[in-house]
């Protein structure tokens, strides 16, 4: 039988080096993914001028990751975590492979793309609830919050990065070659997760009686149903993320009404709130949020919605410069929202449960943000964007004192003793 690490060892010895690795590998996959990202939606738009082909290019995107999050979300809390992030990251790489090859010996169809779009969709369906569910299984709970902050920050890094890189790569590079750098990127990523990344709970108990898929999520379904805190957190998430779509994904479109179209104008916009989000990641990385985590996303709550108003007012009366400020605080703003949300659900979910439970969290957050553009952003050819990120943003603000009034969300925020229980358990 195999030796496991003790919980005591692996806290004072070994989770800082695993938890490293693990973001490093991860962070190098997602940079390979988000350069390739960047530069098919460029090659796309540059090749066909279509807004309805960049319209179905992000559809073929984004509901995969939908119907495909809660099978994901199945199968994170049956098998082994590790396995399932390679498994999906391997796909992707293969898929991702085989249309470069396509390219390669001259088979130039745009139409190829989106079957590379459609298994990126896919594989980040399988992907998150695996890597959500696995991150309280390697880390301390009371370390949670600075590990997601510094996840955040990663990920921060990659969206500056990455379209520089894709815009570089893409100028001097064939689309073809250009897809080879996310399969190399992904096998890296795949080696340092499978060979070094270790998780002392990886022996788990066999699943009673192999039940189907469509059980285990019924019984995903009923167990959030019966956890108060987390029914109330999903209804507040699915309004807020709607409320939020127009500040998310309207940005640009304000700009170039309010303050003129010049690329310069949407590239700084793109990254200053990238550049915030890495600030914010740093932030919460160090300091780690409030003493109750739920304070902590809370406070993100109250300033998202304002910064929202605030980006209204200063389309209508401010200038471009304040405008790209208040831009960049709001990115510094959404770790500060998301991470302590992760970390709450991280310790307050059964493990067994935990996959489901992302699954449908990632589910929701891939559907309400499309939602929220299906309901605003034909709103926003009759009404002004500002009016609509002034209302929008003050429904945001007022929605928050839903979550302070919730004792069953603020009893889940609440971090454990310095000498109780890690979300590390033998």
């Amino acid at each position: 039988m195999k030796k496991e690490i003790s919980t005591e060892k692996y806290i004072k010895e070994k989770w800082k080096v695993n938890a490293a690795l693990f973001l490093g590998g991860q962070g190098i996959s997602m940079f390979g993914s988000m350069l390739v990202h960047y530069a098919v939606m460029w090659y796309v738009t540059l090749k066909t001028g279509s807004g309805a082909v960049m319209t179905l290019f992000s559809v073929a995107a984004v509901l995969p990751t939908f119907f495909i999050s809660p099978f994901g979300g199945v199968w994170a809390d049956k098998y082994n975590k590790k396995y399932l992030i390679n498994i999906s990251d391997g796909a992707i790489a293969l898929v991702t492979l085989a249309m470069a090859a396509a390219f390669f010996f001259g088979a130039e169809n745009i139409w190829l793309l989106f079957v590379c779009s459609v298994a990126r969709g896919l594989g980040q369906g399988v992907q998150t609830p695996a890597v959500n569910a696995l991150i309280p299984e390697i880390v301390p709970e009371e370390n949670l919050t600075r590990v997601n902050g510094i996840s955040a920050s990663i990920q921060s890094i990659c969206m500056i990065a990455a379209p520089m890189a894709a815009g570089a790569v893409l100028t001097f590079m064939p689309i073809g070659a250009v897809l080879f750098i996310d399969v190399f990127t992904a096998v890296i990523g795949i080696a340092v997760v499978f060979f070094f990344v270790k998780n002392p709970l990886a022996v788990r108990k066999e699943k009673k009686a192999q039940t189907g898929y469509f059980t285990d999520i019924k019984e995903g379904l009923s167990y959030m149903k019966g956890k108060k805190f987390i029914r109330e957190f999903m209804i507040f998430a699915a309004i807020f993320q709607i409320l939020f779509a127009p500040a998310a994904m309207m940005g640009p479109l304000q700009a170039a009404r309010d303050f003129g179209g010049e690329v310069w104008r949407l590239s700084a916009v793109e990254i200053s709130f990238s550049a915030g989000m890495l600030l914010g990641g740093l932030i919460i990385g160090v300091w780690g949020g409030f003493k109750n985590r739920a304070h902590s996303f809370v406070f993100a709550s109250f300033l998202l919605g304002a910064e929202t108003v605030a980006l209204g007012i200063i389309g209508l009366f401010g200038e471009f410069w304040t405008y790209a400020a208040c831009i960049a605080i709001t990115g510094m703003t959404m770790p500060l929202f998301m991470t302590p949300v992760n970390s709450i659900l991280q310790t307050n979910v059964e493990k067994e449960y935990m996959g489901r439970v992302f699954g449908v969290f990632s589910m929701i957050s891939g559907i309400m943000m499309p939602l929220g553009m299906a309901a605003f952003g034909p709103l926003g050819d009759v009404v002004s964007i500002d009016l609509i990120f002034i209302a929008t943003g003050a429904a945001m603000f007022f929605l928050t004192f839903f979550v302070l009034g919730s004792k069953e969300m603020l009893k889940a925020g609440k971090l454990p003793p310095k000498d109780g229980g890690s979300a590390v358990k033998p």
